[in-house]
């Protein structure tokens, strides 16, 4: 058994989100998301897996393409369809939530994520 303590030694990035890959194996993925107040996610999908969301800490901006915003904070579950794109902003508090990914045939091990968008991720000004 391995075991995680999910908000001890956070590593906050200045200008950019940082996913912390917790866990990475051919069966799947377990990413720790962490955003800076304001911080943002653009546009992106996980092509071939649901992606499941919990948040552990501050509060968000979801969105699916498509639709509004909604915010969500501590104890929230997400479920992602497989492909379906999403982003995320950080409110006025950093954002720390937790990414799980199942694996599939194609998963490199040199990946922590999905597919993203065009636009890269948000800096901070």
């Amino acid at each position: 058994m391995k075991s995680e303590q999910l908000l001890d030694n956070l590593e906050f990035h200045e200008s950019v989100p940082f996913a912390q890959p917790l866990f990475v194996h051919k069966d799947g993925r377990i990413l720790r998301w962490i955003l800076k107040p304001g911080q943002e996610i653009t546009e992106h999908s996980v092509p071939h897996s649901p992606f499941f969301v919990v948040i552990l800490q501050g509060h968000g901006m979801f969105s699916v393409r498509g639709e509004q915003a909604q915010e969500f904070g501590p104890n929230s579950l997400l479920i992602f369809s497989p492909g379906e794109a999403h982003t995320v902003r950080a409110l006025d508090e950093a954002l720390i939530f937790i990414g799980f990914l199942q694996g599939v045939a194609d998963m490199r091990p040199d990946r922590t994520g999905g597919k993203m968008a065009a636009v890269p991720v948000k800096k901070m000004p």
